[in-house]
Order: structure tokens, then C-alpha cells, then sequence
């Protein structure tokens, strides 16, 4: 899901620079239940008959999809990196697909999958294992690209109802949003998913919500995982949360020497509101261990009165890298700044300290902030992409109406969503980030394009400090770039993966070098996109409105030899189903 963000009026923010702590009052602690274990199963033997194109509608949070609407003499003019085909120390291969996730599932689950769109990108290495996850599948590979298990529908693997019996129900919880983890320090494997409860006999929601945390038992995870699952209905409270029941739209994972965090943004699940970002921190070691930890809940996160934060990113540390221990531990966390959707200059720096104290039975972390300068960057428009066949829309609407004058469906321009912050890592004394941005590069109109932010932290007498030491944009050239996610070793070398698509190019995956001295460097081409998207969220016969889901991020992460791991969304040359063709790409890149 896609949540929309706080409305207000601002473009340039010109607060004072001044670090802030969070209330106790907006602080409270609640507990995990734990649900049992599962196991990432097999393949399903052969995908069967394509006899349903059911797709499923998630609560009403998301944002319009709109071109941006900013001053033209504000938006960022970066030169444009240069398109290449080389890729030196490089490795590749094709993930899950629509196909996939669609035909996910065995037994009692087979053919019971939603079609669904953006895939949200999850993916964790280590022990010469990668684990995928997508919406709403999972899969194992070893770092040759053979596959080990699965794809196994995550509805399955968390041992919940099917997503839906054909033709007509009975329905299962609606779930969306997986991460992926490998903490190098435990040797443990992490997953997270939101999930909705549903009545089994109409599928409308009923209100209670949470997220789902997987932790496998060993290092392997092909082998067991406990698994956990975390409340955000947040109406049995004292007080009770405005609007509730809510849902804890998109979880973003983060983890230190101590903890395991999940930020959400809360929305009111049957009525309109924003409840803004909540922060929850527990235990990784009791997690690890296989029993549910005490959680503490940071809530009520407002940059001003009125005015909530949203997409706190907390951060992850690569293998072999070192966690901040100082001030009793200390998690980061870096939040975008653009309540407006527009244009701003600022980000955000978070500082979870007595980060220890999550180990014991009543723990006491403290939560700052501190605003500090930036780049410019803002809302980003949506993508064209290059022409080419798109038989959902020419051959498949059409047979629909028998001969009937069907909708008339154009070629779909892809989601630039909004330019919240994407995933946080933590690599030599450094936070690294980027966000979906509007730029402008040369001879021709606005694009999307990534701005990028490599930022110092430091606390010193419970007073938390930032500076953006590099910052910068990644740009092509009357095309657009879309859903970084920046890959850091020990060292500090960066990766950045992404999508690149354009009237040139149709949907791609795509990277780029990213180095704390230099920025980022050319964009390269790792799998070249094999025709134009063409899934139903994009055409008015399904609802849509010529925009077409993308994203709604991708995934880069360190292995344990400093090699950087990238997944993104792309269009593979390889069987679709009817309603989407879209895959994902996993490739590895020695910085």
C-alpha cells in the first residue's frame, strides 16, 4: 500500500535547527503474540488454469496520483548521468513474477492468490542464501541464482486463510507491505508483512490489524521461523488513537546492536485521518531466541501541532560494520520533509538511544529529532515509457465486450508515488538514503528523478547533531529513475538500485555506484525491460485512471564479502499472466 501523506501548506521550510525529544506520554509498551512456526514450502507443481482475475482493493489510504505542480524555477536541474551496458563485477537473475506470486501456493492454497500490483520489493542475504519477498510471495536461492524454495504464497507461510477460494470466497486476510532482514549479528532471518483481517464470507475488513514478524530458528532460511505478530488497531488503548481501528500502513524495518524497529504511518481504517508515524522497538536477541519481547511504542510523532511525521526509515548496519554503542546504544533514523507535495530543502535525523535497555524486562529508550538543510527535492510526476505491445489493454479488454466498443485504454505512465524517505542503512559512521524527487534535466520537462543524502550523526550529551556531509541527484536524461534503495558495505562503498524508464526505455533494472566523496556515478543497465508495463492497475476497465502501480520500492543490501545485493521491479521477457507482467531482477555488484 501506498499511504497518502499529511496535507499543509509549505513549500521552503525555515524552521530553526533545533533537536527535540519526544514526550513519555507518547510513549507506551505493549506485547507480541506469538502465533507458531512455519517454513518457506516448494514450488507449486504446475501453475493450472488462469480461471480467475480477481484482483484485491486495499483500504482507502492512497495517495492521488498526480503530475507535480511546483515553480519551475525551483525544481532541481541536475546534468544527467550517462546510460551504460557495462557492468564490471557483476551478476544477475530473474526473481518472482506476477506469473509467480499469482500461482503461489500448494495444497488447500493453490490458485488462491489475488492478482496484485506494485510487487514492493523485499530481499536479504547472508550464508550464501537470498531470500525474495514480494507482494505476496517468497522464495530462497543460493548466490548462484538457484532457486530452494518456494515461491511460497506468504498468506501460507504465515499460516493464515487462503486469499481467496474460487469462484466466490470464503476470503483471507488482506496482506501487503513484506521486508526482508539478515541480521549478521544474531545469524537470524527477519520478515515483516502488514495484514488486515477480514470477514471470511464478504472479504470486508473488520477492523483489527498488525504486522506480521517472521524470525527463522537458524541461520538457514529454508529451515523454520517462529512467527509473531504485532498489534496497530490501536483502540483499546488509553487514550484510544483518533479514528481507530487504523492500519499500520507500510512497516519499515531497521534493526542495531539491540533492537529490531518497525516505523508505520496510521491511518484511520473506516473514516478519513492521518494518525501519522508510529515507532515500535523490541528486543532482537529475545526475538532471535524465539520468545515475544516486551515492545515499546513511540506515537503522537508531530513536527508541529497538527502536523505528523510519516515514513521514519529506521536504519540497518551491513555485516562486519559497526553499530553505534554510545549513549547506551543508539538506532538512527532519517524521515523526508515534504508535507506539501511539493518542494522542500530539509530532512529529518532520528536518535533511539538506551538502546540496551530493550534486553531488559522494562525497557527505557529515549526518541530525539532534529531537522537539518538539505538538497532541494519534491513531489516527483509520473513516468512515461516507451511504446510497445500491450495485450491486457488491445486484445484482452476488448474480447471482454464481444464485440461491444470497449473503454479506449492509452499507454499507462508509471506511479512516481511521492518523495518519502526509502530504506536507511548505517555504514561507516554514515546514514545513506535517497527519495523519489521531480528534477528537470537538460532539453526536456520535468522528469523523476533521486535525490540522494549520505548524512553524519552523532548524540553527545543526549543532544542529537546531523550534517549532510554529500548529497546529490541521479538523473537520465528525458527519461526518469524511480524507487532507490541504496546497498552500503562495511567499508562505505554504496550501490544504489532503481527502475529507469522512459520514452526510451521501457521498464529497466537499473544501478548506479554511490560513494560518500564522489556521489553517484553513471547508470547501469542490469536487465533491459522487454516491452512497456501492461497490468490492470493502470486502465479504466479495472478502475484506474492511466496510472499504473510501480514500486513501491526496491531493495539493496551488503553480503557478507561486501558485495551489494540489488532487487527492483523491471518487465522480464518471461510468461505473464493475464492481468500483469511484471518481475523482479536480483543482482549483485562488487562496488
Amino acid at each position: 500500500m501506498r499511504s497518502n501523506k499529511f496535507p499543509a501548506l509549505v513549500v521552503f521550510l525555515s524552521l530553526a535547527i533545533v533537536p527535540h525529544g519526544l514526550s513519555a506520554t507518547n510513549q507506551s509498551t505493549t506485547s507480541l503474540k506469538l502465533l507458531g512456526t512455519s517454513k518457506i514450502g516448494s514450488r507449486a507443481s504446475s501453475a493450472g488454469t488462469e480461471n480467475g482475475f480477481e484482483f484485491r482493493v486495499g483500504p482507502d489510504v492512497d495517495s492521488s496520483i498526480a503530475p507535480a505542480r511546483v515553480p519551475a524555477d525551483h525544481v532541481p536541474k541536475p546534468a544527467g548521468n550517462a546510460v551504460t551496458t557495462a557492468n564490471s563485477g557483476f551478476f544477475g537473475f530473474d526473481g518472482i513474477t506476477h506469473f509467480d506470486q499469482r500461482f503461489a501456493g500448494t495444497g488447500i492454497y493453490t490458485n488462491t492468490q489475488f492478482s496484485l500490483e506494485p510487487p514492493d520489493q523485499g530481499l536479504a542475504v547472508g550464508n550464501g542464501f537470498v531470500l525474495e519477498v514480494v507482494n505476496n510471495a517468497l522464495a530462497v536461492y543460493d548466490t548462484s541464482g538457484n532457486r530452494l524454495s518456494g515461491p511460497t504464497a506468504m498468506s501460507q507461510f504465515f499460516g493464515l486463510a487462503p486469499e481467496i477460494v474460487r469462484p466466490s470466497g470464503p476470503f483471507g486476510p488482506f496482506v501487503s507491505d513484506p521486508k526482508a532482514y539478515f541480521d549478521s549479528d544474531t545469524q537470524r532471518w527477519f520478515l515483516t508483512e502488514a495484514v488486515l483481517d477480514v470477514d471470511p464470507t464478504t472479504g470486508n475488513f473488520t477492523g483489527t490489524t498488525g504486522v506480521l514478524i517472521a524470525v527463522s530458528q537458524t541461520p538457514d532460511p529454508t529451515k523454520p521461523f517462529n512467527l509473531f505478530r504485532l498489534d496497530t488497531t490501536d483502540n483499546t488503548g488509553t487514550p484510544d488513537h483518533p479514528g481507530c481501528p487504523c492500519l499500520g500502513d507500510q512497516p519499515l524495518i531497521g534493526a542495531d546492536a539491540n533492537g529490531f524497529y518497525i516505523s508505520t504511518n496510521e491511518f484511520p481504517l473506516f473514516q478519513a485521518g492521518f494518525n501519522g508515524a508510529q515507532i515500535y522497538a523490541m528486543s532482537k536477541t529475545t526475538l532471535a531466541a524465539g520468545s515475544p519481547p516486551p515492545v515499546i511504542h513511540f506515537r503522537s510523532l508531530n513536527f508541529a501541532p497538527g502536523l505528523p511525521f510519516f515514513s521514519v526509515q529506521p536504519a540497518t548496519t551491513p555485516p562486519g560494520g559497526s553499530f553505534e554503542t554510545a549513549n547506551g546504544g543508539t538506532e538512527y533514523f532519517l524521515s523526508s520533509l515534504d508535507f506539501s507535495s511539493t518542494l522542500t530543502n530539509q530532512i529529518a535525523v532520528w536518535a533511539m538511544t538506551n538502546t540496551s535497555s530493550l534486553n531488559d524486562a522494562n525497557p527505557n529508550p529515549t526518541l530525539t529529532t532534529v531537522v537539518i538543510d538539505s538538497e532541494v527535492y519534491g513531489q516527483p510526476p509520473d513516468g512515461q515509457q516507451r511504446p510497445g505491445p500491450t495485450p491486457l489493454a488491445t486484445v484482452f479488454i476488448p474480447q471482454i465486450f464481444g464485440g461491444k466498443t470497449p473503454p479506449t485504454e492509452k499507454l499507462e505512465l508509471i506511479a512516481g508515488n511521492d518523495d518519502r524517505m526509502n530504506q536507511v542503512v548505517f555504514a561507516d559512521g554514515k546514514l545513506w538514503s535517497g527519495v523519489n524527487s521531480v528534477v528537470k534535466t537538460p532539453n526536456g520537462p520535468t522528469r523523476i528523478g533521486i535525490a540522494f543524502f549520505i548524512v553524519t550523526p552523532s548524540v553527545s550529551g543526549g543532544t542529537l547533531a546531523a550534517s549532510v556531509g554529500k548529497q546529490g541527484y541521479v538523473a537520465v536524461n528525458q527519461n526518469n529513475v524511480l524507487f532507490p534503495s541504496i546497498g552500503v558495505n562495511a567499508a562505505g562503498k554504496g550501490v544504489m538500485s532503481f527502475t529507469l524508464v522512459g520514452p526510451s526505455f521501457f521498464p529497466s533494472a537499473a544501478y548506479a555506484a554511490v560513494d560518500a566523496v564522489t556521489g553517484a556515478g553513471d547508470v547501469h543497465i542490469a536487465s533491459s525491460g522487454a516491452g512497456p508495463d501492461d497490468g490492470f492497475t493502470g486502465y479504466h476497465f479495472f478502475g484506474g485512471f492511466r496510472t499504473a502501480r510501480w514500486g513501491d520500492y526496491s531493495a539493496a543490501v551488503a553480503g557478507p564479502d561486501g558485495t551489494i545485493w540489488l532487487a527492483t521491479e523491471y518487465i522480464p521477457n518471461k510468461p505473464r499472466s493475464v492481468l500483469a507482467n511484471w518481475g523482479s531482477f536480483i543482482s549483485s555488484v562488487t562496488p
